[in-house]
């Protein structure tokens, strides 16, 4: 990092910052300190998630509590098999005016032009309206009838998914997972979470929510992350690890060769360090190490390695495999 005073003082205010969203976001949602903390990794290294979990656990309201927090627009989407493309990125309308007669055509903004985009059950739809949001996810930009409009930042993409039920969906292809820079799966509550939260929401309490940061503080923060620098060997660790996990290439294990059909590209080890370098910052430190590496490897690769027959019958899912990985890459 450039040690400027500005860029020193903005790295302990990330920290401060992250402190009091998650004392906000307590408020309102019980538990979930890991997610919470892989969405703020997601947000400040312009990567977007695809969360995964159960009905009921509370998906949209963590994501509309943290823009609520962040001062954001929010915007969401609920995906259905009907759903077009122009329900989501919007359309052109005829307008007239009534002195003149003369008639013109005017664009209407569709919920893409939001801050922070909740695509609530992505796989729900067919692709060619994923591929709609997928195309404003990468290039943060929408293009209607020839025109480009640029969306404002941060922008941010969260898509859900059900992994109950599959019938009538339209899983993401490889590619397009892959522009998921975290697949997070958020798991049940504890017997006592689920206490606190049954208390919370059968009363009358409302939480006042304070606003922490708005969309300027974090385009700074963004800004600031690409400036952390990183020591060799760490971004030799992330692109080892990356490298491995792709199936009969040089020093990759039996079990890669075994379990998998293809492994993770260079956008992994992009992500991988982008996310050390923001967790290294959110804990008041001024350069990552491995073992940051090594916590985002779960969130970063799970959706990126295809998994084989072989792994199906041995009942080996992904994040086993990730986790055998990390045993296998030695420091």
């Amino acid at each position: 990092m450039a040690k400027s005073k500005d860029d020193v003082q903005l790295a302990g205010e990330i920290t401060k910052s992250y402190n009091d969203i998650k004392n906000e976001i307590a408020k309102v949602i019980v538990g979930q300190e890991e997610i919470i903390e892989q969405l703020l990794i997601s947000l400040l290294a312009r990567g977007h998630c695809l969360l995964v979990g159960v009905p009921g656990l509370a998906k949209t309201l963590l994501i509309r509590t943290l823009a609520e927090v962040l001062d954001l627009k929010f915007s969401r989407i609920q995906f259905t098999p009907d759903l077009m493309p122009s329900d989501i990125t919007g359309t052109e309308i005829i307008e007239e005016n009534v002195s003149t007669g003369d008639k013109h055509f005017r664009f209407v903004e569709g919920p893409v032009f939001a801050n922070i985009v909740l695509a609530d059950e992505i796989n729900r739809t067919p692709p060619k309206t994923q591929s709609a949001l997928l195309e404003a996810m990468q290039e943060h930009r929408v293009t209607a009838a020839g025109t480009t409009y640029t969306l404002s930042e941060p922008f941010f993409v969260l898509a859900t998914q059900n992994p109950i039920e599959q019938e009538g969906t339209y899983p993401l292809p490889e590619a397009q997972l892959d522009r998921f820079m975290f697949n997070l799966w958020l798991d049940y509550p504890s017997k006592d979470e689920e206490v606190e939260i049954v208390k919370s929401t059968t009363s009358m309490y409302q939480a006042e929510l304070n606003q922490i940061l708005n969309a300027d503080q974090i385009i700074q923060y963004q800004d600031l992350v690409r400036k952390v620098p990183v020591a060799e060997n760490v971004i030799r660790f992330a692109v080892e690890l990356v490298n491995i996990t792709r199936p009969n290439s040089n020093g990759s294990p039996d079990f890669i060769n075994n379990w998998l059909s293809w492994g993770a590209g260079p956008r992994a080890s992009q992500f991988l360090i982008l996310g050390a370098k923001v967790r290294a910052l959110l804990q008041g430190r001024h350069t990552p190490d491995i073992d940051d590496v090594r916590i985002m490897a779960g969130p970063v690769l799970r959706h990126r390695i295809v998994t084989n027959f072989n792994a199906e019958a041995d009942g080996v899912a992904p994040i086993h495999i990730v986790q055998k990985l990390l045993d296998t890459v030695k420091d």
